[in-house]
């Protein structure tokens, strides 16, 4: 038997932006474009998100893929997974495949938790018998015990997580495929999640795993490869690839934000430049502990003002791990009228990051719809700065942010008794 457990040759994806990707139309919409005049056709263009990849997964290895957005990561999982044909190239799969790539794949809403864990089983071929026998451990790795006979469509978006991984992770795939999703998660529900990745390839079984996470994704994986605009431009050792990628990263975000071609979202809103003040005044390296104040500037595609927009700031480690989140929506702040030029401002009293490099993120949305978002927008570099007033600076032992703490003795209960 050969020991390899995905093979992709050449694998190439083409889209035509305002052509339905989908392989069926309702016939109001086929009549529509049988209908409409030569000069009413919805005007096409090519765009190529995946262009002669290739690469080989050994049975039993964890394998990373990591990009910006926009690299073509998710839309190889989607080929992988047989979501969506490649338009050239072959993909061969030497296994079951189980995949988690978007939350409530393969979940039907009306359906209770338990019912979607025996119509997955039965889409990966497995006897009612089989699914039975693991149902009581996918349900307490779920932790959806209480309402394991609720239909998923009353599931908050983490329950649906829990018990999607749970789905895809237990039935025994012989390759599971996880995507981004894992970040709706909160942290002790990643940290289960990579255990239970770790324990599938202990057990012989193959995990491609797509994550802006790079220390998890360092802490799974063995091997991995970087995409860039849809081509493989390196393939190595985790810890090789990681480093390429974030070299990459700082030289995006040296580029002036209002060119940056690496964008997702509608473009009712772009954002033109992000600057740092202390005390009224741009620095390039605030310190930490200073009253810091991070300046949005934006304009809208139309020149008309924007109503109730979300405006949201994340700052990460150059490795994906998340400091900061700095959501409008997280404050109970709603931009009510944005003019269609102007500036927003975020200010952050005693700024609490430890001296190091980092990188920020910029987001905008109205009622769902993402304007604008620029992954690596800014690199933020802090100083060293008297956080708490003490003469001392914190220890860089790990990443953390700071806080403001007291210690104290409680005379009647310092005694040993």
């Amino acid at each position: 038997m050969s020991d390899i457990a995905v093979r992709a040759s050449n694998v190439a994806k083409r889209f035509r932006i305002g052509e339905r990707t989908g392989g069926y139309d309702l016939l109001s919409e086929r009549i529509a474009r049988t209908l409409r005049r030569p000069g009413q056709r919805r005007r096409q263009r090519e765009f190529w998100a995946l262009e002669d990849v290739d690469f080989e997964v050994r049975r039993g290895e964890s394998f990373g893929i990591v990009g910006h957005n926009g690299a073509g990561k998710s839309t190889l999982l989607k080929i992988l997974s047989r979501v969506t044909p490649p338009t050239r190239g072959e993909i061969d799969l030497y296994g079951r495949v189980g995949a988690l790539l978007e939350v409530g794949t393969g979940f039907h809403p009306e359906l209770t938790g338990a019912e979607n864990i025996y119509l997955n089983g039965a889409i990966l071929g497995l006897r009612r018998s089989e699914v039975a026998r693991r149902f009581d451990e996918i349900v307490e790795f779920a932790e959806v015990q209480q309402f394991i006979d609720t239909p998923v469509k009353r599931y908050s978006s983490g329950m649906f997580l829990r018990l999607a991984f749970a789905v895809a992770a237990h039935l025994e795939p012989e390759i599971l495929i996880v995507d981004e999703v894992l970040s709706v998660g909160d942290l002790a529900f990643q940290e289960k999640c990579l255990g239970r990745m770790q324990t599938v390839t202990g057990e012989g079984r193959t995990v491609l795993f797509v994550s802006h996470n790079l220390a998890a994704v360092d802490q799974l994986c063995e091997r991995a490869m970087l995409l860039e605009r849809g081509r493989k431009v390196f393939e190595g050792s985790t810890g090789d690839v990681i480093e390429r990628y974030v070299r990459s990263v700082r030289r995006l975000a040296s580029v002036d934000l209002a060119r940056r071609e690496d964008r997702t979202g509608s473009g009712r809103l772009r954002f033109q430049g992000l600057s740092i003040q202390v005390g009224g005044e741009n620095v390039d390296t605030p310190a930490t502990g200073q009253d810091v104040e991070l300046l949005l500037d934006y304009a809208t595609a139309d020149g008309r003002p924007l109503r109730n927009a979300n405006m949201a700031i994340t700052v990460l480690t150059p490795l994906g791990e998340l400091m900061l989140h700095l959501y409008t929506v997280t404050r109970g702040e709603i931009l009510r009228e944005l003019p269609p030029t102007g500036t927003v401002r975020c200010s952050i009293p005693r700024l609490p990051l430890p001296p190091g490099q980092y990188l920020l993120n910029v987001w905008c949305d109205v009622g769902g719809e993402i304007l604008d978002w620029v992954q690596s927008a800014v690199e933020l570099t802090v100083v060293e700065g008297d956080f708490y007033g003490a003469g001392q600076t914190p220890q860089q032992s790990h990443r953390t942010v700071l806080i403001d703490y007291d210690w104290a003795v409680d005379s009647a209960r310092s005694g040993v008794g």
